[in-house]
């Protein structure tokens, strides 16, 4: 049994040192996958990294719900879960009207700003609402989108954490692909 693993056992006992000792084995590894996921964010975006993760383990391990996870796989699941759930409050928050939503953005000439690859929040919420559409048809194969969109895994690791071969992976991804291609397309005809 891993270290995480047994950790994360003991946060489901009630163990308070548990959740001390267990950010310092996970953090490295969640920030990389949260600034993975932000470097595709619209410039100007005031969320970092470091609270992302934060925000998402303070989440994770909240004394008060007192979480029980099977394996390393099942925690980092919840935490693409937790972070799908901050970014998609995010861009919520930024479409309200008080926020500035609804307010049309003048862009620069290209040439006086560098190309980032940019996240519409609409595509944010466009893809949570399909997420949720997909779940219900195969929850393993949103468990693998959330993996990928919202945590920025590679294929080889949501297969790890999934518990699943790689081959099946791809396979699934494809589907998915495809699956929210057609919703996307969906979207934008009747947003």
């Amino acid at each position: 049994m891993s270290e995480v693993t047994r950790l994360l056992q003991a946060i489901g006992q009630g163990d308070p040192h548990a959740t001390a000792e267990l950010l310092p084995l996970v953090y490295d590894e969640l920030r990389k996958l949260a600034a993975q996921k932000l470097a595709q964010e619209k410039p100007g975006q005031t969320l970092q990294p470091t609270a992302l993760v934060h925000e998402a383990y303070l989440r994770l391990v909240d004394v008060e719900k007192v979480q029980h996870w099977d394996s390393r796989g099942h925690f980092f699941a919840a935490a693409a879960e937790a972070m799908r759930r901050i970014l998609v409050d995010g861009a919520r928050r930024k479409q309200a009207r008080k926020h500035g939503g609804g307010w049309v953005r003048h862009l620069a000439p290209s040439d006086e700003l560098p190309l980032a690859s940019q996240q519409d929040p609409l595509e944010i919420l466009a893809i949570h609402e399909a997420l949720d559409r997909l779940a219900a048809k195969s929850p393993r194969t949103a468990e693998l989108v959330k993996l990928r969109y919202f945590l920025g895994c590679t294929l080889a690791e949501s297969a790890t954490i999934l518990g699943i071969a790689p081959a099946t992976a791809e396979e699934e991804w494809t589907y998915a692909r495809a699956w929210l291609r057609r919703e996307w397309l969906r979207y934008e005809k009747n947003p």
